[in-house]
C-alpha cells in the first residue's frame, strides 16, 4: 500500500475521529459526568482544553488505523474496517477503562463501561473510514 495513501487515510480518519469524539464525549456524553466520574475532582480542563493535543492525538488514532490497516492487515473494505475497528477499541478501551477504574478515582465503574462501549462504536467508524478511503480506486 502506498505511503501516500496511508496518509490520506490517517488524515481523513483522525478529522473523523475529532469530530466524533466532540459528539460522542463533548456532546452525547457530557451530561453524564455524574454517572461516569469517580471520586477525583479537578481532573477535567473543561473550556480549558490544550487544543494542539486534542487535535494531534485524534489525528495520531486515525494514522493508527491507516498504518495498520495499510502495512499489516490489508484491511480495505468499510465493513471489514468497522468490525476490526470496533474490536480494537473495544479491546484497548477495556484495557484503559479497567486499568484506570482499578487504580485511580478518576471513573466509576458505569463510566468505565459507558466508555468502553462508547469507544468501541467509534473505533468501529473511524476503522470503516480509515479502510474505505484505502480501499478507493482499487
Amino acid at each position: 500500500m502506498s505511503t501516500n495513501k496511508i496518509l490520506i487515510s490517517g488524515l481523513v480518519a483522525g478529522i473523523v475521529a475529532f469530530f466524533l469524539g466532540w459528539i460522542v464525549w463533548g456532546m452525547i456524553l457530557a451530561g453524564m459526568e455524574d454517572t461516569m466520574a469517580g471520586t477525583a475532582t479537578g481532573v477535567s480542563r473543561g473550556e480549558d482544553m490544550i487544543w494542539w493535543a486534542l487535535i494531534v492525538g485524534n489525528l495520531l488514532f486515525g494514522f493508527f488505523y491507516a498504518y495498520l490497516y495499510g502495512r499489516w492487515a490489508n484491511i480495505t473494505t468499510a465493513a471489514t474496517g468497522a468490525k476490526a475497528g470496533g474490536i480494537i477499541g473495544l479491546i484497548t478501551a477495556a484495557s484503559w477503562d479497567l486499568t484506570m477504574y482499578g487504580t485511580t478515582n478518576i471513573m466509576s465503574l458505569n463510566g468505565a463501561l459507558i466508555d468502553i462501549v462508547a469507544s468501541a462504536v467509534v473505533s468501529a467508524i473511524i476503522g470503516g473510514v480509515a479502510a474505505w478511503m484505502l480501499g478507493r480506486g482499487n
